[in-house]
């Protein structure tokens, strides 16, 4: 009986898991096939003072600040040093760098050495949408 009941526990719990993970993908906003996010400056490779601008780009979709609901848009974060991207059916935390404001660029500050550098879309509650819109990552040396 107790084995029984075991296997009926496990099973609910992972039904239970799956529909979560299910609604939460489904309150994802969805991205447009075809839609790119890139590193317009500076790019992959570059030597770069300790201070230098980064500029986005964004192709296939617009850029509206966050709080702002609009099909086909989002905002900017940055991942800087990431090791890993951070979770993508959750809002975006303390990992990245927000630029809730609808900013197409930022100036970054660095210590000197390499450094990577990773562009996020959000929706407007900034979460990742659905597939995410992820830039590739970035390498650059810092003098």
């Amino acid at each position: 009986m107790k084995k029984m009941f075991s296997k009926i526990l496990v099973a609910t719990a992972a039904i239970a898991m799956s529909s979560l993970l299910v609604a939460q993908t489904a309150d994802q906003t969805a991205s447009p096939e075809g839609a790119k996010l890139y590193i317009v400056s500076p790019q992959n490779g570059a030597t770069v003072t300790q201070t230098f601008n980064v500029v986005f780009g964004l192709q296939g979709m617009g850029v509206a600040p966050a709080g702002v609901q609009t099909n086909n848009t989002g905002h900017h974060h940055l991942l800087v040093d990431g090791a890993a991207l951070p979770d993508m059916n959750a809002p975006l935390g303390t990992a990245v760098t927000h630029f809730g404001g609808g900013q197409t660029q930022t100036t970054l500050t660095l210590t000197p050495g390499q450094h990577t550098l990773q562009l996020i879309l959000g929706d407007h509650m900034h979460t990742p949408h659905n597939p995410p819109v992820v830039s590739e990552k970035i390498t650059i040396t810092v003098q």
